[in-house]
């Protein structure tokens, strides 16, 4: 903690606008960039088990020309969905709206059956799409779920190349240990999932994948990160134990 006066204070702070407005002119810098990624065509058939019955990648577009998915932790292995993925969607209900008038559908997608789904949905209160894609092969392709062969002799995630998760799996690290607790998974069983997004377009007929974002990419969708990084004390985490919980779960 540092005190100063009204006018320290001032000054201070009117040079840390200079960095902010520097950061905000990144960041849109990067936004552009990242709009003129190439589209890459899809023409593998993906089906999703919805609450209005099987359908294609196209057909969840649902008339817009665009469309968001969170890749939510949800494994069939577990129990309940990753409490910080949790945390992340406790946000979409809000979203959800404007995104629609914006001629972009958003949802979620996890490999659990549609049934585990629906029921941790109510149990959350929460009321935006979430699809199954268990049984296909869209978590795998875009990077989200890893075979047991994968974890012992490398995966890519995050388009970065791991020659195994052993070392992260066994590693006993807080974050790991209860997180995969509060799935009903062992480390090994939870790391079978990883979080992501992607954006695909829909363009006369055909499907383009556009983006995908994975771990701290995803840091702006915790919208109590942004707050956070403005309170007094920040995000004043302690590494031995892991903070976040599901909203129904706080003391």
């Amino acid at each position: 903690m540092k005190v100063g006066t009204r006018g320290e204070w001032l000054a201070a702070r009117k040079e840390l606008l200079d960095d902010e407005k520097e950061l905000t002119r990144a960041a849109d810098e990067v936004a552009r960039k990242r709009q003129e990624l190439p589209w890459v065509r899809l023409d593998k058939a993906y089906t999703f088990e919805t609450d209005d019955g099987d359908k294609t990648l196209a057909e969840l577009f649902d008339g817009r020309s665009q469309l968001l998915v969170y890749h939510f932790m949800f494994g069939p292995k577990y129990t309940a969905g990753c409490p910080t993925c949790s945390s992340i969607a406790d946000t979409f209900d809000g979203v959800r709206a404007h995104l629609l008038n914006h001629d972009v559908t958003f949802l979620a997608s996890s490999r659990a059956p549609l049934e585990k789904l629906q029921a941790y949905k109510r149990r959350m209160g929460w009321q935006f799409p979430w699809v199954s894609s268990h049984g296909s092969d869209f978590n795998f392709d875009f990077g989200v779920s890893f075979t047991e062969e994968e974890q012992r002799e490398g995966a890519e995630y995050n388009f970065r190349s791991f020659p195994t998760m052993q070392p992260i799996i066994e590693s006993g690290a807080p974050p790991i240990v209860q997180q995969a607790a509060a799935t009903g998974t062992d480390p090994a069983g939870y790391m079978e999932e990883g979080p992501g997004m992607s954006a695909f377009a829909l363009s006369d007929g055909a499907v383009y994948h556009t983006y995908s974002a994975y771990a701290r990419g995803l840091d702006v969708l915790m919208s109590y990160y942004q707050w956070l990084d403005r309170a007094p004390e920040g995000r004043n985490e302690d590494p031995s134990r892991f903070w976040i919980r599901r909203h129904d779960e706080y003391e």
